[in-house]
């Protein structure tokens, strides 16, 4: 419980930043709205037919997982200006444990993101996705695990970069990939044995696959969107969020203390 408010404060300072940020805030909003209505709704018009389900939803879904993933591990990229601006040493110097500090900046950047997922939710009705309360609550635990996965992600890629403008390249190098291993845009059932396992170990390929196995539980196009069991999904975020987070942790410690 001591660690708590220290938690609590870093996750309120990184949502705070956001509020204040308006041109950060509106850029948030609308640039997934962009991609499910032009991406999704150009592909549904084209090709939605032929495969035999909503290609804007699918789109939705893909870009909700995405989203929320990439908001909250690029989100982390704050820990670099943290530590230029020698904020971070600031924090690492206080008494609390240095997992509080890391597990405060993924909380915090989770709430970053949860704007975009209410965003992103209401513009599916707009557009006439249609899903039922149980679908919406899966959506909402699906979108916390996320969030979480991401943060750990972002902190282990950051761990070992130095400065802003390499996390910025070094981030895209491994994002971008992940789009089309994950799935996003583009159905992925079926895929070459070297993109499968490229694909196999894309941590965004589980955030997508977990919120489509929500979403589409108990419809008839589960099998033919969702790639493994929702349970399976589970497992391997678990398994990946605890080493992102012991190792990421452990790394950039040992980094602080090393400057």
């Amino acid at each position: 419980m001591s660690e708590l408010g220290p938690v609590l404060a870093i996750a309120q300072r990184d949502l705070m930043k956001l509020l204040r940020d308006r041109p950060r805030l509106v850029t948030t909003l609308v640039f997934p709205l962009l991609l499910i209505g032009v991406l999704g709704g150009s592909l549904q018009a084209n090709l939605g037919r032929n495969l035999g389900f909503n290609f804007l939803a699918f789109t939705f879904t893909g870009v909700f997982g995405q989203t929320l993933f990439q908001t909250t591990a690029q989100g982390v990229m704050s820990l670099i200006s943290d530590r230029e601006n020698d904020f971070s040493q600031e924090m690492f110097v206080s008494p609390i444990s240095r997992y509080s500090i890391i597990v405060g900046k993924i909380l915090g950047e989770s709430l970053v993101a949860l704007p975009q997922a209410a965003a992103i939710v209401a513009f599916a009705f707009i557009v006439g996705i249609h899903a039922t309360a149980a679908n919406l609550g899966g959506l909402v635990i699906a979108g916390l695990l996320i969030c979480l996965l991401g943060g750990a992600f972002g902190v282990l890629v950051l761990s070992n970069l130095s400065s802003q403008e390499m996390a910025g390249q070094i981030f895209t190098f491994v994002m971008l990939p992940q789009f089309f291993l994950a799935g996003i845009f583009n159905p992925i059932k079926i895929l070459p044995p070297y993109l499968e396992v490229f694909s196999r170990i894309a941590p965004m390929r589980y955030a997508v696959d977990l919120a489509r196995g929500f979403f589409y539980a108990g419809r008839p196009e589960f099998s033919r969107v969702v790639l493994d069991p929702p349970i399976v999904d589970l497992a391997v975020i678990a398994g990946m969020f605890v080493v992102f987070l012991v190792i990421g942790t452990a790394l950039f410690v040992r980094n602080e203390r090393n400057r």
